[in-house]
């Protein structure tokens, strides 16, 4: 049995990327897994209610990142604390995993979960993308991941979702000259969503390009916007598609800029978060993807475009390059240049044979299931030496 720290994703309805990957790995590991979360209100870790496990599992979307605890369940914590009731034991455990990112809060009292495992512990990583970019990033991230990084040196292993992750987060500690830092994998994740509807075209007629991604600063719509408008004044005909949850922060500027190029009457469609249905009919229904995300610690819209048999287009560096690089993706270098995204984004638009070609690779590359993932992740949890205590 693995204890699974699902503390933020089981207290929110957001579909950020790293929620849904969070979901996943809970539903492939099953009852292999006992999910588990610090309750603040409590002073204790405990396993998830009925109310948190039927969260994990439904489908509502909510345009909040943060977590929402409700008035019930921090009047029972209290209650709990106030009365100086026992601690709940948690289930014996051979192994933990953390897949979120975890606040302060969650790491100060992490060292009593840590203590409660007698088999290996580790941890996702996902990014550190707020050190490379951070006039791209959240203020409060930006603060706060220096302190995240050395936070992840307690457990026994980390299994970074890219090389190009792994390698950020070994020469980061390198910086450091950290003596002993526990062991880190690159384990790529799966493709996500099951396609129910896969191969449906189009409508007939109408060219769609989907965009998949949280309005945010380094996700970079604001260069997307600039090379569809081009495209629009030189009269090409097509359907922008934008999904994604908003940053109030860093996603100002393009929500901002997209809502002025609807207004000037451009076809361009924002439909905010969705839940997996709308998004498996987005990937069916659409021509093809672009992702102008400027950098990624993996970059699961990809994946999902060309699991479902449509090319995207996207940077050939870093973590996305590695997505890219087995077929099905028309990759460029500049992923700030409006004018090479527009010129790449013509080609698919205007040369029929160059899209079929690229939608034949994608549909010819198989992908990581869940389940395999979690296959992968455990198996090489059993490999880690005794804990590092």
């Amino acid at each position: 049995m693995f204890l699974l720290d699902l503390t933020h994703t089981s207290h929110t309805a957001a579909r950020t990327g790293i929620q849904r990957v969070t979901r996943s790995l809970h539903a492939a590991l099953g009852e292999k897994a006992c999910a588990v979360t610090w309750d603040a209100y409590a002073g204790h870790w405990r396993e998830l209610n009925d109310r948190e496990n039927t969260g994990l599992r439904h489908e509502a979307i909510s345009g909040q990142r943060g977590a929402q605890w409700p008035w019930s369940t921090r009047l029972q914590g209290r209650w709990h604390r106030l009365t100086r009731q026992p601690a709940p034991v948690l289930p014996a455990a051979t192994g933990l995993i953390v897949p979120e990112i975890f606040t302060p809060a969650v790491a100060a009292a992490q060292p009593a979960l840590l203590a409660a495992v007698r088999g290996p512990r580790v941890a996702l990583f996902h990014d550190a993308l707020a050190l490379k970019f951070p006039e791209l990033s959240p203020a409060r991230t930006v603060a706060r991941f220096p302190s995240y990084l050395q936070e992840l040196l307690a457990f026994d292993g980390i299994a970074a979702v890219s090389a190009d992750s792994r390698d950020t987060l070994l020469d980061y500690w390198r910086w450091l000259r950290v003596p002993n830092p526990p062991p880190v994998i690159a384990l790529p994740l799966a493709a996500g969503l099951c396609h129910a509807i896969r191969d449906k075209a189009a409508a007939a007629g109408e060219a769609v390009v989907l965009c998949v991604g949280s309005l945010e600063g380094r996700k970079n719509h604001i260069t997307l916007l600039a090379a569809a408008e081009s495209l629009w004044a030189l009269g090409r005909r097509f359907r922008l598609q934008v999904i994604g949850l908003a940053h109030p922060q860093t996603g100002r500027a393009a929500l901002e800029r997209l809502r002025t190029l609807q207004a000037a009457g451009r076809p361009l469609e924002y439909m905010g978060p969705v839940d997996d249905t709308a998004l498996e009919r987005a990937y069916a229904g659409c021509t093809f993807t672009v992702y102008p995300s400027l950098a990624e610690g993996f970059g699961l819209p990809v994946l999902e475009s060309l699991s479902h048999g449509k090319p995207c287009i996207c940077s050939g560096r870093g973590a996305l390059g590695e997505s890219a690089r087995d077929g099905g993706c028309l990759a460029f270098d500049r992923a700030d240049d409006a004018a090479a995204l527009a010129a790449a984004m013509d080609r698919l638009l205007t040369d029929a044979g160059e899209l079929a070609n690229l939608a034949a690779a994608a549909r010819g590359r198989t992908f990581r299931t869940w389940p395999q993932y979690a296959a992968e992740l455990t198996e090489w949890m059993r490999s880690l030496p005794p804990g590092r205590r």
